[in-house]
């Protein structure tokens, strides 16, 4: 068996020096699109906004955001990837700046792997490399294990591919809380929680180590204000999660996707956490051991939500990544 590799030591100075500039100078605002349009796919019409439309020689990119329910704004600190190539980001249908027929016949695994496809006929591109985030890299994998020889590679980031070891991480990450926390989340996911205001707190305060540390950035509130949509839909959080991130409830309870690491190109597969992921590393190893000559990078300083919190350095991990995958 092929050892895993880490991607971290080639950039590590690098990655250093980004670190430092972004905590003490701060992010760039976000480039708005160069172009937007409405692409038809079952259920509905999703949102797609595309930059680096100039003739480009390097494959270009889809971003697969979370959720379910969530949108593209966590990945609008990418555009920089546009110097090379076209950048693709969409929502996925009933969220965002997409159509919301919010019906649950839509709400299918094989029907969101199935609008991602649509998404590349009808931009005619040939090839693409794949990133998904949290519930888009379980969409990420889905469709590279489907649709291979439209992949250059697959990045499965803050990786989610089966709910039984996400909820067995979330129960952990639970037990590393204050016990106060810890007595008051297993009151709220009980038949008979406690007033919400209590619970909030009590998800705040858990989240807020793992998920989206400290405050957005003056660049992601500018554009959660100024282009971002409607934002997340909870309707379909609710219907194919649950009611929080360590439960649950929805259609997706069962669902395991871990056996498809056995059916993509694990030489052009990168597996990419942040530093506090609720991803936790151990994990994610165990998907590495599974999958062997993927790579693996964990962004310096980042929490599930990497994009937003790290964008420089996730950037740089991800232009290095995709360069070499061009190559080859």
């Amino acid at each position: 068996m092929k050892s895993c590799r880490f991607l971290l030591s080639p950039l590590l100075l690098t990655l250093v020096v980004l670190f430092a500039s972004q905590v003490f100078a701060g992010t760039p605002p976000y480039a708005p699109p160069e172009k937007e349009i409405m692409v038809p796919v079952e259920g509905g019409k999703v949102y797609v906004r595309l930059n680096g439309l100039v003739h480009k020689a390097a494959p270009p990119v889809i971003f697969i955001h979370g959720g379910p329910g969530g949108t593209h704004n966590g990945f609008a600190g990418m555009t920089g990837l546009a110097d090379d190539r076209m950048v693709i980001m969409y929502d996925q249908l009933d969220s965002g700046k997409s159509e919301q027929p919010n019906n649950p016949d839509n709400w299918r695994v094989e029907r969101f792997v199935e609008a991602i496809e649509t998404i590349r006929q009808h931009l005619n591109i040939p090839r693409w490399h794949v990133v998904g985030h949290s519930w888009g890299s379980a969409l990420a994998l889905e469709y590279t294990a489907k649709y291979s020889n439209n992949v250059v590679s697959t990045v499965l980031g803050g990786t989610f591919i089966s709910t039984p070891h996400w909820i067995m991480d979330a129960n952990l990450l639970v037990k590393a809380a204050p016990q106060t926390v810890q007595q008051t989340l297993r009151q709220c996911e009980s038949a008979e929680p406690p007033e919400e205001d209590k619970c909030s707190a009590a998800y705040t305060k858990l989240y807020s180590a793992f998920y989206t540390p400290g405050t957005a950035t003056k660049a992601e509130q500018d554009y959660y204000l100024n282009v971002g949509g409607n934002g997340f839909n909870p309707m379909i959080y609710n219907a194919m999660w649950g009611p929080s991130e360590f439960s649950s409830t929805g259609v997706l309870k069962h669902y395991d996707a871990t056996h498809l690491l056995d059916h993509i190109n694990a030489d052009t597969t990168l597996f990419m956490i942040g530093q506090y992921d609720s991803a936790r590393i151990d994990t994610v190893q165990d998907y590495l051991a599974l999958t062997p000559g993927a790579e693996l990078a964990v962004v310096p300083g980042g929490a599930h939500g990497f994009y937003g919190d790290r964008p420089l350095i996730t950037q740089a991990i991800l232009t290095s990544w995709l360069t070499r995958r061009d190559m080859r």
